[in-house]
């Protein structure tokens, strides 16, 4: 299918009467990488949860594969995995939290999938498969929250800040496993961080928020 994977068009999102996000149109193309980049207030967070269908706007269109879509539309939801900033993990053990989703869905070859999605996080699925949640720092927390919206193999993959606050292993591992997500299965990646240099490494683009609106685009240039 031709066109863009997200649209946007005339968005506007505002929190208690208070303007958080006016974007006049946008378009995000199918694999692309896209950075988002700004102070914290700028809305990419909340740019972040329209694009993931969590919300829909006070104003404008959102579309998916060309699509109006709202939080409503499941089917389309269940392809956009969001991993936000703190993410929440289940009173699992670490193979129980990623097998989850696919359970949900009925899915099959469960053990097998949910072994290369540690793998792909950097998580021996030996050593981490049966400890529990409570057993794991900040920054293997972190990693298994994203290994389970990995084996979902999402059509778009949307990070909010995922290296805040990790350590530098953590760090190396998750935009790691960014890579391994736009290789391996196609998916389509919005990322919000305030780490420039790494949105300029991963990213096709950077978008450069302030006061809810785009002010620039920039296009990273690699050596």
């Amino acid at each position: 299918m031709n066109g863009p994977l997200f649209s946007l068009s005339d968005v506007a999102q505002a929190y208690a009467g208070r303007s958080v996000l006016e974007i006049a149109a946008l378009d995000v193309g199918r694999g692309e990488a896209v950075g988002l980049f700004g102070p914290n207030g700028s809305g990419k967070s909340t740019l972040l949860r329209l694009l993931a269908l969590l919300e829909a706007p006070l104003r404008g269109v959102v579309r998916f594969e060309g699509f109006p879509v709202s939080p409503a539309d499941g089917a389309m939801r269940r392809r956009i995995a969001l991993l936000p900033q703190e993410p929440y993990l289940l009173k699992r053990s670490v193979a129980g939290n990623v097998a989850y989703g696919l359970e949900l869905r009925g899915e099959v070859d469960i053990g097998r999938r949910v072994e290369q999605a540690l793998r792909t996080v950097g998580l021996d699925p030996a050593a981490f498969a049966r400890r529990s949640w409570q057993e794991l720092s900040g920054g293997e927390a972190q990693r298994v929250a994203l290994a389970a919206r990995l084996v979902l193999s999402p059509t778009a993959l949307l990070l909010d800040e995922p290296t805040a606050s990790l350590d530098r292993e953590s760090t190396e591992r998750v935009k790691a496993a960014a890579y391994a997500a736009r290789r391996e299965v196609g998916a389509t990646l919005v990322i919000a961080s305030h780490d420039r240099r790494w949105l300029d490494s991963v990213c096709d683009r950077v978008l450069v928020l302030a006061d809810g609106r785009i002010v620039a685009e920039d296009r990273p240039v690699r050596q």
